[in-house]
């Protein structure tokens, strides 16, 4: 097969979360652990740092890698989904991983996979494992999937473990209560090995409690005055709790001061970060962001209220959202462009309509955001905001229409 191909094998074969949702989740980590075992792969071949939380542990695992970088390290990375391009996912030193390497490692366990019944996620935490150790990197910064507890990846002995946060997400696979989903996240936690909570709240005694049973060190983030190149402010707590995870590393590993400013500075550069308060276009500004659950739309709402510009808002959401409390924090004196998307995840916006009209929010319908898009551009004057929001597809939907243009 060649790399069209084994991309379309990967998605097909078996369930992918990215585009089947809860059908696709798998509730342990037996088949991850079975194919290390089978071809004696050793999980300690690099020095990890696990990241787990409802929002924020995307842009923490970035701006890590950035700072180890910044610091002579040579840096593996491990993020989902991905926004353009698969390879995304698996990176060295701010690198895609090799489309040859995909295609080789496809093809030497595709029968393994077969006969293990892997997911797409599961053969991915595989693939990016592998070469993360064929590429003998120093550490490698590995972002959960979903949850903890269960997700592919938590087969790892870490040496730092990091729970960004905790709030209401993915209700269907991690619980319906804020206790459920903590203790789903509190599941990467290992013997004796630091764990860092990045914001505290009512359930930050279940982690508390895990590790203590485990013995585990337990650390919370602290405030620290620093700059990124990503402009979101609910950055701020997602590099306090950076800056709080290398000040537990310096002791044992050389990371110096410079190396936290400029790999703070410099995330986007080193790591290829997308989809993060991303400025698109400058006059009318457009600002795309992948903020999908409440906590974290809220925090981009409050953000744009600040800006005191005309604002249009395009969004569309996946089914698994609580759709009825998202809507219900948006406000009046904004414009909303609900769209829809080929992937199926997506609902459909004439299915939105009732929750903007219980709300009395202004809104149209489009098929796809690029519509959406290409309509706003031309309506909107010159100091005019137009954000994208609500599902990394839809985000990602547009990215690949604007790449083509």
């Amino acid at each position: 097969m060649n790399f069209q191909e084994t991309i379309h094998w990967l998605y097909n074969q078996f369930p992918s979360y990215q585009k089947k949702g809860k059908s696709a989740y798998k509730e342990n980590i037996d088949n991850v652990q079975l194919f290390f075992d089978k071809y004696n792969f050793n999980l300690q071949a690099f020095k990890s740092i696990h990241i787990a939380g409802t929002n924020g542990k995307g842009s923490v695992s970035h701006m890590l890698c950035s700072v180890l970088r910044q610091s002579g390290y040579k840096v593996g990375l491990f993020t989902s989904p991905h926004i353009m391009d698969f390879r995304e996912r698996i990176r060295v030193d701010g690198v895609k991983i090799s489309k040859e390497f995909v295609v080789d490692f496809i093809n030497k366990y595709k029968t393994s996979f077969e006969q293990i019944n892997m997911s797409f996620f599961e053969m991915n935490v595989a693939m990016a494992f592998n070469y993360f150790a064929a590429q003998r990197v120093d550490f490698a910064i590995i972002e959960v999937g979903l949850g903890g507890r269960l997700d592919a990846t938590n087969v790892i002995c870490p040496i730092l473990s990091i729970i960004t946060n905790t709030s209401i997400d993915h209700t269907n696979l991690l619980g319906d209560s804020l206790e459920l989903i903590t203790a789903e996240k509190a599941g990467i936690i290992k013997y004796k090995k630091p764990i860092l909570i990045g914001e505290k709240n009512l359930c930050s005694y279940i982690i508390e409690e895990t590790a203590k049973k485990l013995n585990a060190p337990l650390y919370h983030a602290s405030v620290h005055n620093y700059k990124s190149d990503l402009k979101g402010d609910y950055q701020n707590k997602n590099i306090n709790t950076c800056v709080s995870a290398i000040d537990i590393l310096r002791p044992t590993y050389n990371i110096k001061h410079e190396a936290i400013i400029n790999g703070l500075l410099n995330v986007v550069k080193n790591t290829g970060l997308l989809g993060r308060w991303q400025i698109l276009n400058n006059k009318p500004q457009v600002i795309c962001d992948i903020a999908h659950n409440y906590t974290s739309i809220q925090l981009v709402v409050n953000q744009l209220l600040q800006l005191k510009k005309n604002t249009y808002i395009i969004l569309g959401f996946s089914q698994d959202k609580d759709i009825n409390s998202i809507v219900s924090l948006l406000p009046e004196k904004f414009k909303y462009y609900l769209c829809g998307s080929h992937n199926s995840r997506i609902i459909d916006p004439n299915k939105l309509s009732d929750y903007f009209e219980d709300n009395n929010l202004c809104y149209e319908i489009f098929d796809f955001v690029f519509e959406a898009h290409d309509y706003l551009i031309r309506k909107t004057e010159e100091n005019d905001l137009i954000c994208i929001l609500g599902s990394t597809f839809i985000v990602s939907d547009l990215l690949k229409y604007l790449d083509k243009a």
